[in-house]
Parts: structure tokens; C-alpha cells; sequence
């Protein structure tokens, strides 16, 4: 009894990872070259921001940071609501107005004392790859599309495991391609074998992204919200002020005392917005380990609030690591490391689509039969259940799928094999 169920949930099981990889394979071939893309944003982007940031010559009168501040306010359209600490005297000042996609740069001369230039995120090359990326141009309704993806790319590959483990062809099954037998057996091969070899990969990346969404990132903030494991409500500046005592620190004040915090690579500040607003100096760095976030008062320069990585909860700080992972920001092991995945990722979906149409005959879908009555154990319905509730838009198609199915019964309609 058991060995038949086996032997129909296997037909069953592949049947629903062909029809899901074969939906799912055109997104997938375009999530990975745009990836490919993106990993050189930085190269892409350095020779601009480059010419932005070099300072064509120094004099002996420069403006101090404080009238920077004011000129930016009054020749920029934007707000300035943070300042990048130059690195060196050789760099322009870089004024920034608001955050991620939204975000804006300002660099100023302050010696010629005047704006050298603009980078607005939202005109970039890279965003629109971002873009293409993330939401596949359609704005909340790609956001989705790709949520489904995903969702299904973590389903397809603990199925593809479960389908691809060589039951007969032993241990050398793992590490051979059949070259001399038909070409979709070769191309099932690299398809299978990438798959397998890729997958703990795979899942990682994926984890990079799936927070990021609707449907599974909300959960997932609500996750952490409750469990108190993101960041620090005071990490945000906005429960905290200054205490308005005489005259504010002028920039320049506030910039001496960033210096002596010594934090390494980048330092932001960040700008105060009201008379009670404070100044929060942090560091954007990929040694996760060394993050700091330094709120100060803008009429004193007293430290009100200092956080450090230690005082991130561990769900934000899995976030938040899945996801530099994700974009290769760990130096040049993870950048290659993510190259060859996202080509990996390349192979495994086109090899899948060369290997479906020398399966596909004439006239028919090429879906692999299975029988419809069958009722999965109640492990496989049990892990399904956790995948849907897991995965919301997973198991939303789920529910359509069933629907359509039980209509389809009803109506005694049957797809062409």
C-alpha cells in the first residue's frame, strides 16, 4: 500500500513542479539577468560619482559646512535631510535628500562655492534595472508577480530535491551529466543537476529578497514587531529631541564631533528637522559587525542615545545580512560568489525550457499525467499547509488552483497532456 502511494504522489509531485517551473521560468530567466546586471551597479555608477565627488582645486577660502548647508537649502529644490562626512580635503560635500529609491544627492564645491552636480536615484541606469527587477516595471502589481515567483522558486526547489534524488543511478547520479542518450535527458541533467547543486544557494538569496514584498514582508515585520526582535524603537531618531537650551551647534560643531566617534568606511548625518530634532551620525558599512547609530542634540552635542549591532533584534539583523548577501556586499568572494549563482540560476531555468519543448509534442502542453484522485499523506499536506501559511501568495494560488480544479471536474473538462 505504501510503495503505491509513493508511486503516485512522485507522478503527482511532478506533474505540479513542471506546471509551476514552466509558469514560472520566463520570470525567472529575467530575475537572474537582471541580477547579473545589477551586481555592477557600483562599477557602472563609480566614474560619475567620481567626477561629482573630486574636487577640481583648492584655494584658502572655504566655505564652512554650515554655509554649505544653507546654500544647498537654497539652491536645491530638495531638502537636504543628511550630509555624507568627506573622506578627505580633496572631495566635494555630498547633501543627500531622502532614502532608497527616493533618494537624491547634492554635491557642492566648497571651495569655488557653488554646486558641482546632482545624482537623482529615480533618473539612473541602475533603477530602472532595479526596477525591471524587483517589480518587473508594473509598479504594485509586478510587486506581486514577483512575490509569486519567489514563492514558487522555494516550492520548486524542495520538490525538484524530492524528484531529482537518483533512486536508481547511485551516488554517481549526483555528479553526471548523460551526455549519449537524447537531448531533453541532457538538458534534464543540467537542469537537475544545477538545481541540486544550486539549491541551499538558492534559498539563501531568495531569503534576501522575500522580506522585501507584500505579502511576506508584511508578515514578517509583524513577526518581529511582536517578538521585539528588529531594530530599536531609538534607533529611529523620531522619539527622541533636543533640548532647546541658547543657540544650535553649528554643522561644523556637529561634524568635529562625528570625527571623534571614529566610525568607519561611510559616516552620515543625518539633519535635524525642527528645532527639537536631533543630529544621528551613523556609519553604512558591510562590516555588519561595527554598524553604530549616535543620536546627538543639536544645542549641546551630548550623546542622548548611542546603539550598536549588539542592540539589533535577530530577525532584523537576519534581514538585514540575507539581504547584503544577496547583493554581494561582502567583498569580492560574495560579488563572484553571487555572479555564479545568478548564472547558475540562468542555466537551471533556459536548460528546463530547452528540455520541456523536446519533451513537448505537437498539438499537446507536454504536462505530465497524474492521477487526480489522489489524496496526499498528511506530512506533504502538512508541509503544504506551512508553505502556504509561510508564503501568503504561495497559498493564495493554491486556493485558485484547487478552485479551477474542482470546476474543471465539474464540468468534466481535462487538460491536453
Amino acid at each position: 500500500m505504501k510503495q503505491n502511494i509513493r508511486k503516485g504522489i512522485y507522478p503527482w509531485i511532478w506533474k505540479w513542479h513542471f506546471i509551476g517551473g514552466i509558469i514560472s521560468a520566463p520570470i525567472v530567466i529575467l530575475l537572474a539577468f537582471t541580477g547579473i546586471i545589477y551586481l555592477f551597479k557600483d562599477t557602472y555608477e563609480a566614474p560619475h560619482e567620481h567626477s561629482l565627488k573630486h574636487l577640481s582645486q583648492r584655494t584658502e577660502n572655504k566655505m564652512s559646512f554650515q554655509e554649505q548647508w544653507e546654500l544647498a537649502k537654497k539652491e536645491w529644490s530638495k531638502v537636504p535631510t543628511a550630509v555624507v562626512l568627506p573622506e578627505s580635503e580633496h572631495q566635494n560635500t555630498e547633501f543627500i535628500s531622502g532614502r532608497f529609491s527616493h533618494k537624491s544627492s547634492l554635491y557642492l564645491d566648497p571651495y569655488a562655492k557653488q554646486v558641482k552636480g546632482s545624482i537623482n536615484v529615480k533618473d539612473t541606469d541602475m533603477y530602472k534595472v532595479r526596477k525591471l527587477h524587483g517589480e518587473i516595471l508594473l509598479g504594485k502589481y509586478g510587486t506581486k508577480i514577483i512575490e509569486l515567483v519567489a514563492s514558487w522558486m522555494v516550492v520548486l526547489i524542495i520538490t525538484g530535491l524530492y524528484l531529482f534524488w537518483p533512486r536508481k543511478r547511485g551516488l554517481k547520479g549526483f555528479f553526471t551529466i548523460r551526455t549519449k542518450q537524447s537531448k531533453r535527458i541532457l538538458y534534464r541533467d543540467i537542469h537537475a543537476l544545477s538545481g541540486f547543486w544550486f539549491s541551499l544557494l538558492l534559498l539563501l538569496v531568495l531569503a534576501g529578497g522575500l522580506p522585501w514584498t507584500d505579502g511576506f514582508g508584511s508578515s514578517f515585520k509583524w513577526v518581529q514587531q511582536k517578538t521585539n526582535t528588529g531594530y530599536p524603537v531609538t534607533w529611529n531618531s523620531r522619539t527622541l529631541k533636543s533640548e532647546p537650551t541658547g543657540n544650535a551647534l553649528t554643522l561644523d560643531a556637529i561634524i568635529v564631533k562625528a570625527k571623534e566617534l571614529n566610525l568607519n568606511v561611510e559616516v552620515i548625518i543625518d539633519l535635524p528637522k525642527t528645532p527639537t530634532g536631533v543630529y544621528s551620525v551613523y556609519n553604512e558599512t558591510n562590516d555588519l559587525g561595527s554598524m553604530q547609530m549616535i543620536h546627538l542634540d543639536q544645542y549641546s552635542g551630548k550623546v542622548i542615545k548611542s546603539h550598536t549591532w549588539n542592540d539589533i533584534g535577530i530577525l532584523m539583523k537576519a534581514r538585514i545580512w540575507v539581504m547584503a548577501f544577496h547583493q554581494g556586499k561582502f567583498g569580492l568572494w560574495n560579488w563572484y560568489l553571487m555572479l555564479f549563482v545568478a548564472t547558475g540560476l540562468l542555466v537551471l531555468s533556459i536548460s528546463a525550457m530547452v528540455s520541456y519543448f523536446y519533451r513537448k509534442q505537437p498539438g499537446s502542453l507536454g504536462i505530465p499525467e497524474a492521477p487526480d484522485n489522489l489524496s496526499p499523506g498528511a506530512a506533504i499536506m502538512a508541509i503544504i499547509v506551512i508553505l502556504g501559511i509561510v508564503l501568503p501568495l504561495f497559498g493564495v494560488s493554491l486556493i485558485f488552483v484547487f478552485l479551477i480544479s474542482k470546476w474543471r471536474h465539474k464540468q468534466n473538462i481535462s487538460l491536453p497532456n
